[in-house]
């Protein structure tokens, strides 16, 4: 009884450590997307962590369109 429940821990902290691993490989991963007329740029990380957004000067002038 002892050993099954050793031996599940030991497999819960295998498969944890490999939740962990994975987060960070995602981390390096790098998505680049931008809107049709390439007006506004993004890029994140496959665990969805905003790195960048470039939005263009001529939006900026239009609050409406920005919206």
């Amino acid at each position: 009884m002892f050993g099954d429940i050793s031996n599940m821990m030991g497999k819960l902290k295998e498969a944890q450590q490999k939740v962990e691993d994975t987060k960070k490989r995602l981390d390096t991963v790098l998505v680049d997307e931008s809107s049709n007329d390439n007006k506004i740029k993004v890029t994140i990380t496959a665990n969805r962590t905003i790195k960048s957004i470039q939005i263009d000067d001529s939006l900026l002038n239009d609050a409406e369109e920005l919206e």
